[in-house]
């Protein structure tokens, strides 16, 4: 009887499309214990705590881009209104920043967006959001290392007053300009990382402090010389905006990237000493800190001159020097080269991380997984990344590349807002278990039948279920237990869950009306080459969809399962269904704006992606042969195989 119980649970689960949305467990403690100690894994350092969280998040966020986007945007697009449009910035990068905190805090695992899509959405889609997160940080990574070189031979003078054996050089008849700086950048900062985690974060946090104190400088000094001058940007005819609302928003849309980065804090949840409470904190004051930031700077930069009259290139530069302060320049550009640096740490730390997370899973080679005894950080994931990308750097000029960095961060911040829907309103029933649980799994199994026959919970059709989750049924496979006939009847029962069945379908509808619509509404309203009646008739469309799946999300009542799903207590997203389906919003129609030639990029990369995970990442998932069982009673089948081996 025990064998033919074992041959049927382990059953693969579905096939075909059933294969592409099977979803991970959900890291509890005792799922982690269990899988370090019989993986015999050595488990990163917990080290880190908010100061090291906030130094992560600001020094991922705050690169060189500042020191130029405030000319550009506000000559292109804002004019004196900038300060506003990294306001809005700022406001829609926050409601992207609650939802990641809550899923940071409830699922402190590495792999940050990946890692929830693979609990929430399914196998398919976090393989190519993890596959999108390379791709972003590789690219961003080697874009930063290449950026170093100029702003250094300004220190030293001049564009071309760099020493020559670091300098740029082309190598003639191949049309390659090489950059042996962003190589040696690059292998400083990979050694940096293999050291351990709090080092690394330690000299992150010194050179992201060198780079707030330029910045603080730029509004200090700048402020005084506004005061002194009388703040001529601000005295134009053309009033404060220039360019309309609409150019304000069009500013805004552009600045959101410059608060790309903060992401980077739940990619080492996993280090956390405190992760419930430490990792919204640092979520929360990284994001502050950048956009207060921000805004000073764009304030007083775009106060001391008119703002046609800027230096695109160097705004902040040029802006001192109208004002008799050439020296101001070197200021401005030790705080770019700072920038520089610990945005390239920030890139570098999460791609190791994440490399790490999928090769656990069993999607990468085990070679990506292994950490280091002594350092407790994934060495040999860190050497390929860092190698990867100093290859890029040093022999690829990736600017034009640098749109496929958004596109992998709107795509995670996308996926991120509808894994916490997901989870308040239609969390996962069951969660995978490996088959060296079985024997546990059929202790308790057999136990909950027992007490499933013994109760009068169930009716003979079954229409009403108990509320309580810790009587849910354990197998939630079909299983058929030969000559117990009764009991298989009670197990059967036991597998059609109806409680609260009709609200999870609701809710489930709900919110894959709302992605359609909210897919129709932006495209409509991007794509300019569509009839404009057939626009209007699209925006309708989308816009009925939307606002329909939200009123009916709202009245749906959240899923009570949700307060079973990993670590108890932390950071709750408020306003739940609006502020992530704004982020949705937001994040999808920065996506559909977006250039073609990203988009074919990116296409390209993820259908091999997509090839790749067809003959090696579904072949090598362990979730092919998982037993599933009701996430409820996980906890206890990992207490009941602990005290079975002791």
């Amino acid at each position: 009887m025990m064998a033919t119980f074992r041959d049927s649970v382990m059953q693969k689960r579905g096939g075909g499309f059933g294969n592409l949305v099977r979803r991970k467990h959900v890291d509890s403690e005792h799922a982690n214990s269990s899988s370090s100690s019989s993986s015999g894994q050595h488990q990163l350092a917990k080290a880190l705590t908010v100061p090291h969280l906030i130094a992560v998040g600001v020094g991922s966020t705050i690169g060189s881009g500042v020191y130029i986007l405030v000319g550009t945007v506000a000559r292109e697009h804002s004019g004196p209104a900038l300060t506003l449009s990294f306001l809005i910035a700022g406001i829609a990068a926050a409601l992207s920043a609650f939802c990641y905190a809550e899923l940071a805090s409830r699922f402190p695992s590495a792999g940050s967006a990946y890692h929830y899509s693979y609990i929430f959405i399914g196998e398919a889609v976090a393989w190519l959001i993890g596959w999108a997160l390379m791709l972003e940080y590789t690219i961003g990574s080697s874009a930063v290392a290449r950026g170093l070189s100029p702003n250094l031979a300004l220190l030293f003078g001049g564009p071309n007053s760099l020493p020559s054996f670091i300098a740029r050089q082309a190598i003639p008849g191949f049309g390659v300009v090489v950059d042996p700086c962003a190589a040696i950048l690059v292998i400083v900062v990979t050694g940096l990382l293999c050291v351990g985690i709090k080092e690394s974060t330690l000299i992150q946090g010194i050179v992201t402090s060198a780079n707030i104190c330029a910045l603080i400088f730029i509004c200090v000094a700048g402020g005084y010389l506004g005061l002194k001058t009388g703040w001529r940007g601000y005295e134009l005819p053309s009033g404060y905006f220039p360019f309309g609302i609409e150019g304000m928003l069009a500013g805004a849309s552009t600045v959101f990237f410059a608060y790309t980065g903060f992401d980077s804090v739940t990619s080492t949840a996993e280090e956390v000493k405190n992760p419930q409470r430490d990792l919204p904190i640092g979520i929360g004051f990284a994001l502050s800190i950048c956009c207060t930031l921000y805004m000073l700077v764009s304030m007083v930069v775009v106060g001391l001159v008119p703002y046609y009259t800027m230096d695109p290139d160097t705004p902040i530069s040029s802006a001192f020097a109208s004002c008799g302060i050439e020296w101001a320049a070197y200021v401005v550009t030790i705080g770019s080269c700072t920038a520089l640096c610990s945005s390239f740490m920030g890139s570098i730390l999460p791609q190791s991380r994440i490399l790490m997370a999928m090769a656990r899973d069993g999607l990468l080679p085990s070679f990506f997984s292994d950490v280091s005894k002594s350092t407790q950080v994934p060495v040999k994931s860190t050497i390929v990344t860092g190698l990867i990308a100093g290859i890029l750097a040093f022999i690829m000029d990736v600017e034009q590349l640098s749109g496929m960095v958004s596109l992998g961060t709107l795509l995670a911040y996308t996926m991120v807002a509808i894994s916490v829907l997901i989870l308040r309103y239609v969390p996962p029933h069951e969660v995978p278990l490996p088959p060296s649980f079985q024997k546990a799994i059929v202790s308790v199994s057999l136990r909950h039948m027992i007490e499933c026959s013994s109760s009068d919970v169930f009716v003979e059709n079954l229409e009403v279920y108990d509320t309580n989750p810790e009587n849910t049924p354990l197998l939630v496979k079909k299983v058929a237990l030969v000559g117990y006939s009764p009991t298989e009847k009670v197990v059967r029962k036991c597998n059609f869950l109806v409680n609260k069945g009709n609200q999870r379908k609701i809710a489930g509808w709900a919110i894959t009306v709302i992605c359609i619509g909210v897919l129709i509404l932006t495209s409509a309203t991007s794509i300019f080459s569509v009839h404009r009646t057939l626009r209007y008739m699209l925006c309708g469309i989308g816009g009925i969809l939307l606002l329909s799946g939200l009123i009916l999300l709202t009245f749906v009542e959240q899923d009570d399962a949700r307060h079973y799903f990993g670590h108890a207590g932390g950071f709750i997203c408020p306003f739940v269904p609006l502020l992530p389906v704004a982020s949705i919003l937001i994040n999808v129609y920065l996506l559909v704006n977006l250039s073609a030639a990203t988009w074919a990029r990116v296409s390209i990369w993820l259908g091999l992606a997509l090839l790749a995970y067809v003959f090696y990442g579904r072949m090598h998932s362990p979730l092919q042969h998982a037993v599933y069982v009701p996430a409820a009673h996980v906890d206890e089948i990992y207490r009941t195989s602990s005290n079975s081996l002791s």
